[in-house]
């Protein structure tokens, strides 16, 4: 990476910096933090058993360590002072910090949390020049997912026109280019992938299951039909990224990411919960078995170090999609076992408890800088420890 130094020397910048100053701990609220506090909080998490609690210490480190009272969003890196002057703005992964919110009010109820998502999410559409519109369509459908689960969560009706305005918007990615599917993006119409097909599917269903429009349910499985046709091996269930991505027709057959079997199945899942259809089950524990078999080490089922930025996120997201699965279909046992042993590894040896910050591999502790993708990854990892720790 361009932007390192070393750990110690980080380490004791950050102390320095945050000894006896104002930091944002939680949205529109500076308290007082200083070396006193973070050593109690390190001290703290050696007496957490649950999963639960140890799911709230590390919102409480997102909170903590990204969020930005300026802008009222997250930064992109940790420290801050690490971030490129020119980096991309990473629209999506503020999508997935209002998922982790919903997360964090769906296990405590805090009105804390919803108070949390409001103002992120109209932080985010400020940010983003006053829309939540964006060139990227697996963008948009983000961020109406997880404006979709703010609004069944909280019932505001902020959260539901900014869905269907969205929506509105999505559907246009549509286009006869390989005979149908989603778009990536509106610059590049051609190329087609799971990353905007599955979550667009798991959106139409969605909202076909909150508000009854057959329309919505004709999109949902319009859209499966073609992501299973065009980026499933048939042989397997595994699911392939996209297809034309430059320009030449070809499938990216060696870009094998656990984001495309997480989404894909969960698309599945939503079908199958919203028509009862059993062919979608079957579908869904396909790829789950494919991805196990594939992307899992084969001794200690760990998910595999992908990276940092986009990919960063990727693990989070199939993790995220196996608690629906076991949900579900409470027989794949198998699921939430991987769950919870990655949850332990990355407990045990992929934390920096200290910090309060989690590595792109969930069996090593992170070097210094840390972006906001990995840290949700963990997050997400963290809750789902939470959810199927209760089966």
């Amino acid at each position: 990476m361009i932007y390192q130094q070393s750990n110690d020397k980080l380490i004791a910048n950050i102390e320095q910096r945050t000894n006896n100053k104002l930091i944002g701990l939680t949205m529109g609220t500076l308290l007082l933090e200083d070396e006193v506090q973070l050593m109690s909080d390190l001290i703290q998490t050696v007496d957490m058993d649950s999963w639960k609690e140890r799911a709230e210490w590390y919102q409480q480190q997102l909170l903590h360590n990204y969020y930005n009272a300026e802008t009222g969003i997250m930064n992109q890196w940790y420290p801050q002072e690490n971030s490129p002057a020119d980096e991309n703005f990473y629209y999506w992964w503020q999508a997935h910090v209002i998922d982790v919110l919903v997360d964090g009010l769906e296990r405590t109820g805090s009105q804390g949390y919803a108070d949390q998502i409001r103002e992120l999410s109209r932080s985010l559409r400020a940010y983003n020049g006053g829309t939540f519109s964006h060139n990227y369509y697996d963008d948009m459908e983000w961020t109406a997912l997880a404006l979709l689960r703010a609004y069944k969560a909280t019932g505001e009706q902020e959260y539901k026109l900014a869905v269907l305005e969205l929506w509105k918007d999505i559907k246009t990615a549509w286009n006869d280019h390989f005979g149908g599917g989603m778009a990536w993006k509106k610059d590049q119409r051609d190329y087609k992938n799971t990353p905007a097909n599955a979550p667009a599917a798991i959106l139409a269903a969605r909202l076909y299951g909150l508000f009854q429009d057959e329309e919505d349910l004709n999109w949902a499985e319009r859209i499966y039909e073609w992501n299973k046709t065009h980026l499933v091996d048939p042989a397997s269930g595994f699911v392939w990224d996209g297809i034309n991505r430059q320009g030449d027709g070809e499938i990216d057959y060696d870009w094998e990411f656990t984001y495309c079997q997480g989404v894909f199945l969960g698309a599945a899942l939503e079908l199958y919960l919203n028509t009862g259809n059993t062919k979608y089950a079957a579908d869904a524990r396909r790829t789950s078995e494919a991805c196990i078999e594939r992307l899992c080490d084969a001794d200690t089922r760990m998910l595999p170090d992908e990276g940092i930025d986009d990919t960063g996120l990727f693990k989070g997201i199939l993790i995220r999609y196996w608690v629906q699965l076991y949900r579900q279909i409470p027989e794949q046992e198998q699921v939430r076992e991987i769950i919870l042993r990655n949850a332990g590894r990355l407990w045990e040896s992929g934390l920096n408890k200290q910090l309060g910050l989690c590595s792109p591999s969930w069996e090593k502790a992170p070097e210094l800088p840390v972006q906001l993708s990995v840290q949700l990854s963990g997050l997400m990892l963290l809750e789902a420890a939470a959810v199927v720790q209760e089966k």
